[in-house]
């Protein structure tokens, strides 16, 4: 795997503590090099806004939880039965564990990557989590796209390239969960499961409420 390991980059620190190094090691170990440069924007792009809104926040686990919130894309971690989200924050609270972290930070890296594809609720959230949705959004989206300086972007593009990344970012989410698509219901995921599998058919709330064993 080819990757770039760097100290600071567009005037953002890279943690470089123990912990921050650990789960890089995790992160280059069962991830891939899509993902890898994928979280790494991620963490950046993120920082970057949380320094235009002069937010203050915790470096440290705002990273922890950028390396992990694709990892429960990859076998690794993936389970049979859990959102990938899921998989992905209960991995990294089991990693914050062995070091030993307070309750209300695992349970804040925990909600950081949980909910950092719901729309509508984790902009309103601890700072973490809220700036891991906009770190999220910007890379795959291109949310806030005007707020990145060229010169930002084009430092972090060439350390941290997307190859191709709109062509491979939906097959690389499917592959995550298509042993699990029902685990997309009620989510943005179950857009991607519409876009790679002909005639998938979605559960539907309103069914489940006209089918429910109620009888009125």
């Amino acid at each position: 795997m080819s990757i770039t390991r760097l100290k600071s980059i567009a005037g953002i620190t890279i943690p470089d503590s123990q912990i921050a190094n650990q789960a890089t090691e995790l992160l280059l170990e069962h991830g891939t090099e899509f993902i890898y440069n994928h979280s790494l924007r991620v963490f950046l792009f993120a920082s970057l806004n949380g320094q235009r809104k002069k937010l203050k926040y915790d470096a440290e686990l705002l990273y922890v939880s950028s390396v992990f919130h694709d990892l429960g894309l990859v076998p690794h971690y993936s389970s049979t039965d859990l959102r990938f989200e899921v998989d992905g924050a209960n991995a990294a609270r089991e990693f914050l564990k062995t070091h030993g972290l307070p309750k209300e930070s695992l349970q804040l890296v925990w909600d950081t990557i949980a909910l950092h594809t719901t729309i509508g609720i984790a902009e309103h959230k601890e700072p973490e989590v809220a700036l891991m949705y906009s770190g999220v959004g910007l890379d795959v989206m291109g949310e806030g796209y005007e707020n990145l300086s060229g010169p930002n972007r084009e430092e972090i593009i060439a350390a941290f390239p997307r190859n191709n990344f709109k062509k491979n970012i939906i097959p690389t989410f499917f592959s995550g969960f298509e042993h699990k698509t029902e685990t997309t219901f009620g989510n943005i995921k179950a857009d991607v499961c519409a876009y790679m599998i002909p005639n998938f058919h979605r559960k539907n709330f309103c069914d489940c409420i006209l089918h429910s064993p109620w009888s009125e």
